[in-house]
């Protein structure tokens, strides 16, 4: 789900906490040494989210927070703000030249430069929170 949030909606807070979980509090997020990712380059997006994008040859510039039962990943176009909320059991990640995150028919892909080498780490976490969420809520072969 994909919600405009350039402006502060109660019901928007709502409905991401519903899907992903509230944000971590500040000793959990000292104990993970950090939730968000650090900025990062938008190659390239789905055609269904290219309305999102700058027209113009600006760079679109996009990152990650960890919540507890998902991701948010916040997307600026000039002074306009959008939050894609992943919850995990949608969330798919490719490491091909980059990092590329698809989730309900949707796909962004962030380039692979130097500020994504930064966050190697950040994407290390966030696949470790994914695989525990999925062992939280597997279900038992067989059934």
């Amino acid at each position: 789900m994909i919600l405009n949030t350039t402006h502060y909606n109660t019901e928007h807070k709502e409905i991401i906490t519903d899907l992903v979980g509230s944000s971590f509090s500040l000793v959990q997020k000292l104990k993970m040494k950090g939730v968000g990712s650090k900025r990062m380059i938008i190659d390239k997006v789905s055609p269904n989210m290219e309305s999102m994008m700058n027209v113009v040859s600006d760079y679109n510039y996009g990152n990650i927070e960890l919540r507890p039962k998902g991701i948010l990943i916040r997307i600026n176009k000039r002074l306009k703000n959008f939050t894609w909320v992943i919850p995990y059991y949608h969330l798919v990640i490719y490491k091909i030249n980059g990092s590329s995150i698809h989730a309900q028919g949707k796909f962004v892909h962030f380039r692979a430069n130097k500020t994504f080498k930064e966050n190697k780490k950040f994407f290390d976490k966030l696949i470790d929170e994914k695989v525990k969420y999925d062992m939280l809520y597997a279900r038992p072969q067989g059934l």
